[in-house]
């Protein structure tokens, strides 16, 4: 003669309370249901905040954010009950069952993906913005540039007669680029007027 347990009593009259006196599979069956509904009802949601997010203006985008991902935790939380119920669904509707949990976590990840790219876009665009201010900060002048190249050349211990030659020099070399631009474009306008 074999004895249950206490404990496994009370399980079995606390499935039987918490289901209404229906077997424990039915029971499951029921729970799994009004989950999945729940939690496809969640990912429509998930998806209209998702279209709210690309409306949304600055300051109030990582309110969205987190809420879109506080509710996306939470479906994935809802996903792993309905893992668990579609295992103790009978044999005949449990393949029925994963079938559905797959298509939600499908859904579910597919939303994941596109918060974290829009997260991408959005940081990559405010890096963009930053970078544009610190460039539009700063004044570039031919005059500024020409005399940081002689602070550093006098670091570096250059004469000033040798900077004198470098200047001359350069001067030269401006002269000798625009003459060798014109004689380029006299030849090939000579060479396009007598070969056609």
């Amino acid at each position: 003669m074999s004895r249950t347990p206490p404990e496994a009593g009370s399980r079995k009259r606390l499935v039987e309370v918490t289901c209404g006196g229906r077997r424990a599979g039915s029971c499951t069956g029921a729970a799994m249901e009004t989950l999945y509904h729940q939690t496809n009802k969640q990912i429509q949601e998930v998806q209209s905040y998702m279209g709210h997010l690309e409306t949304s203006d600055k300051q109030s985008v990582h309110l969205v954010e987190n809420e879109i991902q506080a509710r996306l935790d939470k479906i994935f939380s809802n996903l792993e009950r309905l893992e668990i119920l579609s295992s103790k669904e009978p044999p005949n509707k449990r393949q029925n069952a994963k079938l559905r949990v797959d298509q939600l976590k499908y859904d579910v990840q597919h939303l994941q993906t596109a918060l974290r790219n829009f997260q991408h876009r959005r940081y990559a665009r405010e890096q963009q913005e930053k970078q544009r201010e610190e460039l539009l900060a700063r004044t570039f002048t031919a005059n500024d540039t020409h005399k940081k190249i002689l602070d550093v050349a006098n670091m570096l211990g250059l004469s000033n007669t040798v900077m004198r030659l470098i200047e001359k020099r350069a001067f030269q070399d401006k002269y000798f680029m625009i003459g060798g631009m014109l004689l380029t474009c006299v030849i090939m306008f000579l060479v396009v007027q007598y070969l056609t």
